[in-house]
């Protein structure tokens, strides 16, 4: 009688690595190494700021640098991949020693006409969104609202706005310019333009806060 195969005794399985494209001279096409790849996503995020200029950078730095003055509270929002920015951009603001949280937070006060509320809409709106951005202008708040889209609803209910013009999803199916036929697909380069933007805003506040990186460093939590 055969002996039953044992399932251990089985040549392991390889995994087949498909070849990177190849051009007509048979050379790997260089587009395929990480270096190039980042070189081509860091090439889109730049574009948005060529075509965005200062505007949506001042914007940020001078209601913010209002807000320290009048020394009142920072509350910012945004839902998914933004959302996620969003709370880096609280974590660097309390960094500066500014009175920062996340709409969300159990720790999070009411909001008062002094504050600001800083909201991240890409496509031009979202149902959760918009109304925290009604809730906000109903109380005497000021709103500021990061987006790809100047006519969406949620700018409607800013009282300034910070453009970004990059693809997200109210247009990556199309081509409209946005940043499409690039690397990143959906809103990954919008969400990309607010990382390095918030950077910017950051380094902007520091310098007019007067802002050392020991000072700031200082202030990151111990509770890692």
């Amino acid at each position: 009688l055969k002996k039953p195969e044992d399932k251990n005794d089985r040549e392991p399985q390889r995994i087949r690595f498909l070849s990177p494209p190849r051009n007509s001279e048979g050379n790997g096409m260089a587009e395929t190494t990480a270096a190039a790849m980042a070189a081509r996503i860091c090439n889109q995020i730049n574009s948005v700021f060529v075509a965005s200029s200062q505007a949506a950078l001042d914007v940020l730095v001078e209601e913010i640098a209002a807000v320290a003055a009048r020394d009142a509270c920072i509350i910012v929002h945004g839902v998914g991949r933004e959302g996620l920015i969003m709370k880096a951009l609280c974590m660097r603001l309390a960094h500066l020693g500014l009175r920062t949280h996340c709409v969300g937070d159990m720790s999070a006060p009411p909001v008062s006409p002094k504050d600001l509320l800083i909201a991240s809409a890409g496509p031009g709106g979202f149902p959760t969104v918009d109304a925290i951005c009604q809730t906000a202008k109903r109380v005497g708040a000021t709103v500021v609202v990061v987006t790809a889209q100047r006519g969406g609803s949620a700018s409607r209910l800013a009282d300034r706005v910070a453009f970004l013009p990059a693809q997200t999803m109210a247009d990556d199916q199309k081509d409209c310019g946005g940043g499409g036929g690039g690397l990143l697909p959906m809103g990954s380069l919008y969400e990309g333009a607010m990382f390095v933007l918030f950077e910017m805003v950051i380094f902007r506040l520091a310098s007019a806060l007067g802002q050392s990186p020991e000072v700031i460093r200082s202030r990151h939590t111990n509770l890692e």
